[in-house]
């Protein structure tokens, strides 16, 4: 993998991890941080479902850290570019900030022979930051109106029904897996670069159906244009509460939920490590940030460095149980 380093300079240092469950009282002394732009980036295209959260929380950390707040979007290999650029280019400084997810981090190495960073060497976590339950979401010009109904479907003529997902090896598509799995059914599974492109042809009619972050298709279902037939989680969302559970919908096991969150490069110095984490939970705790973020379908989340870390390892070996069940791969 070509990596193309980003095009300001930033500094370095060293790392520790914050205690576990409990947020520091007050950060650790980092004199004269922050003292120039501190970039967030975002390894997704713009106007996707990353960018509703990450440009508010971005103004709302620039205004509590007194430093301007760039938001750079950095598509591509699905997120890996922009993580082995953060991992491997750019100085351990707490002047570039990744706003990771469970697809880049404990998806992607399973995935990829050389995904260019490993999550646990190269990254310091901050604090997860939010997460949404994916849905299964058909057009509004489908027939379908259950689970069942698409169940159905698919038994009819296997392999024949298409669903879309935000590339190979996504969460999107890993769910997708998992639905097939549990419903004893064969789908299309058409990739896309990202996940903004499968949903225009979800709304298009090109594809009847796709798994997709609750807070991207949320506006597009109450607007009539699609319809959310389930929720891959263990409860029912409170913004969707007529809409079942995969469990209630018959499927128990497929469940699917994106989470994200704020890391730098391993070896930055504890007193900036600190100082982020307390800004930033400081935003992700304060009702005025997370409530218009939570109308439009995201649970705000907000934890020490360990905390994320144990969620990390976790989800890593989770997802490489099912990589490995369905045989997916990325040459």
């Amino acid at each position: 993998m070509s990596l193309v380093p980003f095009p300001r300079p930033l500094l370095a240092g060293a790392l520790v991890l914050a205690s576990l469950g409990v947020a520091p009282a007050q950060a650790q002394s980092a004199p004269g941080y922050p003292a120039q732009p501190i970039t967030i980036v975002v390894p997704q295209p713009a106007g996707g479902a990353a960018d509703q959260f990450a440009r508010p929380f971005g103004q709302a950390l620039g205004k509590e850290l007194g430093q301007s707040v760039i938001i750079l979007n950095r598509p591509g290999a699905n997120g890996n570019i922009a993580a082995a650029n953060v991992a491997r280019i750019t100085p351990a400084d707490g002047y570039t900030v990744f706003y990771g997810s469970v697809s880049t981090l404990a998806v992607n190495p399973h995935l990829y022979k050389d995904a260019g960073f490993d999550p646990f060497k190269d990254f310091q976590p901050i604090t997860l930051t939010n997460q949404t339950p994916n849905v299964l979401v058909v057009g509004a010009q489908t027939p379908y109106r259950s689970v069942a109904d698409v169940i159905a479907a698919a038994k009819a003529k296997p392999g024949a029904l298409a669903f879309g997902s935000a590339g190979n090896g996504n969460t999107m598509h890993l769910v997708g897996l998992q639905f097939q799995s549990k419903a004893g059914i064969q789908l299309m599974h058409i990739p896309y670069k990202g996940g903004p492109a499968a949903l225009n042809d979800v709304l298009a009619g090109q594809i009847p159906m796709m798994f997709h972050n609750l807070s991207a298709v949320l506006p597009f279902h109450h607007a009539g244009k699609v319809r959310v037939l389930a929720v891959a989680d263990v409860k029912r969302s409170p913004l969707l509460p007529d809409v079942p559970t995969m469990a209630e919908a018959g499927l128990p096991g497929v469940e699917s939920v994106a989470w994200s969150g704020m890391l730098v490069r391993a070896g930055t110095p504890p007193a900036i490590v600190d100082r982020l984490n307390a800004a930033m939970r400081k935003i992700l705790d304060d009702p005025a940030f997370r409530k218009p973020l939570e109308a439009q379908g995201f649970e705000i989340l907000s934890s020490t460095p360990d905390v994320f870390a144990t969620r990390l390892k976790k989800d890593y070996d989770a997802m490489g149980a099912v990589i490995r069940a369905g045989n997916v791969h990325i040459d």
